[in-house]
């Protein structure tokens, strides 16, 4: 077997291992959001001690419409998005693709910003938690600005680079509960208080995301697009751009005839 092969089969056990990841964390999200609805609708009980989140339970509840408004659109935001980097679905059905991706947009601004107002209504890790939903909240509508722009503007290489950090930080979520849920756990040996642990598992869980896109990112990214310090000019910088969104875009011309290419990108 040739290093080339050996890469090549290296490459693709990432990639499948990336998507069970990402499938698995889905399907926690989705859970939590039945589980939450459920408890909202008055299904299940919001004392139950099997949660150990009891407090939790009441603080969604006494904000019920503005967390029935940030769940669905995440629910949305959380199913929809994986499609975006499905390949088949790019090439073959673009204007497909580009309607998921109005979707996950809409969903993702929805989220974000219900995100920061339910954190000023209903932080149980006190200030740590605030700080960190706030920033990575920030961060997170940010990105999904920055996507929007980039693909706008044709810029497909860095489309692709912006709605990762996106969904990797919207579905950060679904790795910090159960992240809470070793801290609750292990509290008879910690001691911690949900106060105290929330706030920790939420720097951590949006943290870890973060820099699991950036190495993601960085993996991946078309050597136009690394580090550059040659560049004299504007102008050359543009040409390098333009390159590496051809690059990204393997099936530019046909997309381009279909009136989709700046849509599509190689994730």
């Amino acid at each position: 077997m040739s290093r080339t092969d050996s890469l090549a089969r290296r490459g693709a056990r990432l990639v499948r291992l990336l998507w069970l990841f990402v499938v698995v964390l889905v399907l926690i999200g989705i859970a939590m959001v039945m589980r939450r609805m459920l408890s909202l609708f008055g299904v299940i009980s919001t004392t139950s001690t099997l949660s150990g989140s009891a407090s939790l339970d009441a603080a969604f509840t006494r904000h019920a419409p503005l967390t029935m408004l940030h769940i669905l659109p995440g629910l949305l935001f959380v199913v929809c998005g994986p499609l975006q980097f499905v390949k088949t679905l790019r090439t073959r059905k673009p204007r497909m693709h580009r309607r998921i991706g109005y979707i996950v947009l809409a969903s993702g601004l929805v989220t974000g910003v219900t995100a920061l107002v339910m954190t000023t209504q209903m932080a149980i890790g006190g200030a740590t938690e605030k700080a960190a939903t706030a920033f990575f909240g920030v961060v997170f509508l940010v990105a999904l600005a920055r996507a929007f722009a980039c693909i706008r503007r044709r810029r497909v290489a860095l489309h692709r680079e912006w709605m990762i950090r996106a969904f990797s930080l919207g579905l950060a979520v679904a790795t910090i509960r159960p992240i809470v849920g070793v801290f609750f756990a292990t509290q008879g040996f910690t001691g911690l208080t949900p106060r105290e642990f929330f706030g920790i598992a939420f720097w951590l869980g949006f943290t870890i995301h973060l820099i699991a896109a950036e190495a993601w990112i960085n993996h991946t990214r078309v050597p136009q697009l690394r580090v550059q310090p040659d560049l004299p000019t504007a102008s050359a910088r543009e040409r390098t751009l333009a390159m590496a969104d051809s690059q990204v875009d393997g099936d530019h011309t046909v997309l381009m005839q279909l009136g989709n290419g700046p849509n599509i990108q190689r994730h």
